[in-house]
């Protein structure tokens, strides 16, 4: 976890509402059809041939799949509450050396690492409000929550985007969130005692999604590849913006002592 001067919530919960609200317009209005222009052009562009199933399939179901997977690596209950101090189960045996999966190279490749990313972010947010639900958190505004669960909901669509690439292309859902990083993130995870720490932790993830996405892009060899990763860069910036105000902190790229940076470093991308 990236380390910062503890902080408590310091904004007020109608700025927070506010922000949860322009942010989720946004995506409805600009993210997702960007998104889903990027997976239609993808999948033309990577076509190898015939699909069973259509794009809006793919669009509308694999989000439950993206999140469901994520819940169903934990031993035990589908209950996250808990989650940091259970074991994951590696899907299919994948470990950080044999991800992404044999078979996948180039933009598909990059398409499975995104997905993985989704996942966590899916896994870590919902272990959060589990937490916060069972009190663990100390009191919770319901304006964190209400911001938690809608991120919550974009990452699982940024799953269910990538996914339909990958399916639409003949190859499996990923289902397991980012091997090399959740055993990292489950023992942050089981340091996290407010909501501040949640805050800490959330903006980790965000930070290497947002940075992971801004080093493969310039990898990618589509330009429809380029185009849905660039439809979703930004939205895990503006993720990380309204988490630095929930901690009172300067909204942009900064290090890890707060100091701004004028351009976004690519030094945690996976």
């Amino acid at each position: 976890m990236i380390k910062r001067k503890k902080q408590t919530f310091e904004g007020t919960e109608g700025e927070l509402l506010f922000m949860t609200s322009e942010l989720d317009e946004l995506h409805r209005d600009v993210g997702m059809p960007a998104m889903r222009q990027g997976v239609s052009d993808m999948v033309d562009a990577m076509e190898t041939g015939a699909r069973s199933t259509s794009r809006r399939t793919f669009l509308l179901g694999a989000g439950a799949a993206a999140a469901g997977g994520a819940a169903m690596m934990v031993i035990g209950s589908p209950s996250l509450a808990g989650a940091a101090t259970r074991r994951v189960v590696p899907a299919r045996s994948l470990d950080a050396g044999a991800f992404p999966p044999a078979g996948l190279k180039g933009d598909l490749a990059v398409a499975a690492v995104a997905a993985s990313l989704e996942n966590l972010a899916v896994f870590a947010y919902t272990a959060g409000l589990s937490a916060a639900t069972a009190g663990k958190l100390g009191p919770v505004p319901p304006a964190v929550a209400t911001f938690a669960t809608t991120v919550k909901g974009q990452h699982t669509e940024h799953a269910a985007a990538w996914n339909g690439v990958l399916k639409s292309n003949g190859k499996s859902a990923v289902t397991v969130t980012n091997p090399a990083l959740t055993p990292t993130v489950q023992a942050d995870f089981a340091k996290v005692t407010d909501i501040a720490g949640l805050a800490e932790l959330a903006i980790t993830l965000e930070t290497i999604a947002a940075q992971t996405y801004q080093a493969e892009t310039a990898k990618l060899k589509s330009s429809a590849a380029i185009g849905l990763s660039s439809s979703i860069q930004p939205v895990e910036m503006q993720h990380i913006a309204i988490l630095y105000y929930v901690l009172g902190m300067y909204p942009g790229a900064q290090t890890s002592s707060g100091t701004p940076l004028a351009f976004n470093p690519t030094s945690m991308a996976v």
